[in-house]
């Protein structure tokens, strides 16, 4: 197969353009003797005469504008591959595999999506897959997506060389009490205040792991009933403490309490 040279394919396709190998010396930064040396190795790689005499001058043979028709192809489609390639390293292109559990895809992910799009530019194509929050650090560890949505339950240390890790947000717990409850009306208290309370949450699951840690956390692992309730308003059980995830005009554990 004939091995084609793009950088000496550009000295021929400026000897064109410049019409003498004085001028394109000068365009490229070259001596003349370089450029011809250039040309005459160029010829002798494809097989072919590009340059005959014209007077005191050269022209380049009908094989040369073969050659160069065919080169202008490639040039072009090297400028585009260039150009492209600038576009990734700008983060305008190529794709992004983003690995989300599923309430994390329509509160975090198509958002932001969403605002790349929205500001006009070009970017990378994004692909969601979505996974538990377990699985996140094993998806990246196999390489099968480039970033992951995840909780702090299932964070590995922050020395792990493997990952980088940025916090995105804190999402308070809320604790709800019965009416009836001593600290139901305390302006404030904290975890450790319930350490003697039985507690309902979540059997399973990453907002089980994460009340469970933030519990041992404040010094003492949450007493819980043998039988878990459909919901917090559920009796007998209301009369026990009860951990959810943080609702619209509900204050964390830590400023005050809800109560039933």
């Amino acid at each position: 197969m004939t091995e084609w040279d793009v950088k000496k394919l550009r000295i021929l396709r400026t000897l064109r353009d410049r019409g003498t190998v004085t001028a394109t010396a000068e365009a490229l930064l070259m001596t003349p003797s370089a450029v011809s040396q250039q040309l005459t190795n160029l010829a002798r790689q494809l097989g072919v005469e590009l340059l005959e005499p014209q007077g005191r001058r050269v022209r380049l043979t009908d094989a040369a504008h073969l050659v160069l028709r065919h080169a202008e192809a490639v040039f072009a489609q090297l400028e585009r591959a260039d150009a492209e390639l600038t576009g990734y390293l700008r983060g305008e292109a190529g794709e992004v595999r983003v690995g989300a559990f599923s309430t994390a895809v329509p509160a975090l992910v198509v958002p932001a999506v969403r605002l790349l799009r929205a500001e006009g530019r070009p970017g990378p194509d994004v692909r969601v897959r979505e996974a538990e929050a377990a699985q996140a650090y094993e998806l990246l560890t196999a390489g099968e997506v480039d970033l992951a949505l995840s909780l702090a339950a299932h964070a590995p240390t922050a020395r792990d060389p493997r990952f980088s890790l940025f916090p995105l947000l804190a999402d308070p717990l809320d604790v709800a009490l019965p009416a009836g409850h001593p600290l139901a009306d305390a302006p404030a208290l904290r975890l450790a205040d319930l350490a003697a309370d039985r507690w309902i949450f979540g059997g399973s699951g990453p907002w089980s792991e994460i009340t469970t840690a933030a519990c041992e956390a404040a010094g003492f692992v949450p007493s819980r009933p043998t039988a878990p309730p459909a919901g917090p308003r559920s009796s007998p059980w209301s009369r026990r403490a009860w951990a959810s995830p943080s609702s619209p005009g509900w204050p964390p554990v830590s400023s005050a309490a809800r109560a039933w």
